[in-house]
């Protein structure tokens, strides 16, 4: 089983497949690297496609202190990936939890970066919302202590943005299921606390975003509903950045509509290996309508 080693000594299973520039999956809160299969048989095909499993997340190692986990270390083990591998740089895709690590991997690593792709980010960003965000994280906690995961899971994945996943996809949405109710309750719990409760607001990291020049695309669904303001706030502030929306989707976008996040991810991805993306015009961001102020 490969395994990377970070610089603090935890050790992060990754899997891979096929050749040619790669791509580096990063999962959500939810999900492991099995989340990404959809995406390492579409992209296997024409890149080296890679994803692996948090700290936290079997088989990757299960770091007993809240301590071991953060933003920052989630960011910084996408490159303790990228430097096992001997991977100069990649593309980075990920999805909610993972999205906030690919962001922030752009802003600690932009060099090791051929784009980012910031999926279902944006949960808990709102200033009004923090206390309930955090109060939200101390009640996921709790029930995680009390019930265990298998229970923890069986609500969890009837949210308001995942019951489009049932919907759509029964089977998948069974498997999902599932694969969430494996996770380790001590990972789940430390990475709650560590990485998503402590993670900044986007909305405080402005600054950082108008000084990223890597090309990204943000991608969201039109059900995700916390995510929807936050991904309108990196578009208008990330010099460099698209936004693609997928119509009737809720948050696990990747799993609940793989053929059409694929494609989006694909243009993407094409376009900048062309050497294609622009930078925004500045003309764009004129408060006048018409341009005749």
């Amino acid at each position: 089983m490969p395994t990377a080693t970070t610089d603090d000594g935890v050790t992060l299973h990754y899997e891979e497949t096929g050749t040619g520039t790669p791509i580096v999956f990063v999962h959500e809160f939810a999900g492991d690297a099995r989340s990404w299969e959809p995406q390492l048989r579409h992209f296997g095909q024409r890149y080296r496609a890679i994803a692996y499993n948090a700290r936290g997340y079997p088989p990757s190692a299960v770091p007993e202190t809240v301590e071991a986990y953060s933003q920052n270390r989630a960011a910084d083990d996408i490159a303790a990936i990228l430097s096992h591998l001997g991977l100069p740089s990649a593309h980075i895709v990920g999805l909610s939890m993972g999205g906030f690590a690919t962001l922030h991997f752009g802003f600690r690593h932009p060099a090791r970066a051929r784009s980012l792709t910031v999926a279902g980010c944006g949960y808990g960003a709102d200033p009004a919302e923090r206390d309930n965000f955090r109060a939200e994280g101390a009640n996921t906690v709790a029930f995680i202590r009390e019930h265990g995961m298998s229970a923890f899971a069986a609500r969890y994945a009837y949210g308001p943005t995942r019951v489009q996943f049932a919907n759509k996809d029964p089977r998948g949405f069974v498997e999902f299921l599932q694969q969430l109710a494996e996770h380790s309750a001590l990972g789940a719990i430390n990475t709650q606390l560590g990485v998503q409760r402590e993670r900044p607001s986007l909305y405080n990291l402005t600054a950082e975003m108008c000084a990223l020049t890597v090309p990204t695309l943000i991608l969201t669904g039109d059900e995700d509903w916390p995510c929807l303001a936050p991904a309108i706030l990196m578009k208008q502030t990330i010099p460099t950045a698209a936004m693609a929306v997928m119509p009737n989707s809720g948050h696990g976008i990747n799993l609940e509509d793989p053929a059409q996040f694929n494609r989006i991810v694909s243009d993407f991805l094409a376009q900048v290996d062309a050497g294609r993306w622009p930078t925004r015009d500045p003309r764009a961001m004129t408060a006048s309508i018409t341009g005749m102020r």
